[in-house]
């Protein structure tokens, strides 16, 4: 396949592209078009944008991983600004293209996470549940809204509801093994709350199964099927390092630290991938246990 792909220097990007750049051609958008360069290799196209498309329908598929890192900075209005812009605006231009080529890509995945259904307690999460209104859902609600108004007789839609991704270098696992590498790990406010989590090598697998089944339309949640509490992971974090779990961060301390986006971590999501098994994937990491002692 020729393959359009925006978000292309990302950990998931990069990953995806490394992976199957021998079966399929990629062309990446990025703003930093020497840096895509060194980070992909000199074959890979780049364009510096989605006006640089000349014709959408050179592309079999659109692959749309852009947005500002969601947990990097605080939630100031102008923090939630550019995270939603981020995702919103590039979407839009990819989703114009697409509806107005007489020859559209055949498939068009996009982005979004499982902070599509809030806060959700212990509750049992499948694409399915009702959302709780806050900050994540409506950034998330509108982002796929956006992607789903590609014209859908003519381009399939899919939309990846992403968790928490764990891979040695990069991502959210880089910054919470750091204190267990220093001795200082521990849980997180009450331990009790769930991590919705998927292994990078499950997350590009998931995203080439979904790439490649032509009966796979609208959200995926891209999770594991076991997530665990926050208690369970640090243990098994802990153990994966050969480091203790000694310690626990007070849920005032995150909030103090983070602001808003510390909800993100202190009340959690049980979420469980029932579409994508139900289309017959198979994960490589089924359990945390498996996939940090696959990355450490």
């Amino acid at each position: 396949m020729n393959i359009l792909i925006t978000g292309g220097t990302g950990l998931i990007g990069s990953t995806l592209i490394k992976k199957l750049s021998d079966e399929h051609s990629f062309t990446v958008i990025s703003r930093n078009e020497a840096n895509a360069k060194q980070t992909l290799g000199a074959h890979t196209n780049v364009l510096g944008s989605v006006a640089d498309i000349k014709d959408i329908g050179v592309f079999d598929a659109v692959i749309n991983l852009a947005g500002e890192p969601i947990a990097d900075k605080r939630w100031t209005d102008t923090q939630k600004k550019i995270i939603c812009d981020s995702r919103w605006h590039i979407t839009t231009q990819l989703v114009a293209k697409i509806n107005s080529s007489d020859n559209p890509p055949k498939t068009f995945i996009s982005g979004s996470a499982i902070g599509f259904y809030g806060r959700q307690g212990e509750k049992v999460v499948t694409e399915d549940t009702s959302p709780h209104k806050e900050f994540t859902h409506d950034l998330c609600e509108k982002w796929e809204s956006i992607a789903t108004g590609v014209d859908s007789e003519k381009t399939r839609v899919a939309i990846l509801r992403t968790g928490v991704v764990l891979a040695e270098n990069g991502g959210a696992l880089e910054k919470m093994a750091l204190p267990f590498k220093l001795g200082v790990g521990g849980s997180l406010g009450s331990g009790r709350q769930y991590l919705s989590w998927i292994h990078l090598d499950d997350m590009v697998n998931a995203i080439e199964f979904l790439l490649n089944n032509e009966n796979c339309s609208g959200p995926f949640n891209l999770t594991a099927p076991e997530p665990v509490t926050n208690k369970t992971f640090s243990k098994q974090l802990a153990k994966a390092l050969s480091r203790p779990c000694l310690f626990f961060v007070p849920s005032f301390v995150m909030k103090i630290a983070m602001g808003e986006s510390s909800t993100m971590l202190l009340e959690g999501q049980n979420v469980i991938p029932d579409k994508l098994i139900k289309a017959g994937y198979s994960f490589t990491y089924p359990t945390v246990y498996s996939a940090l002692s696959a990355i450490y």
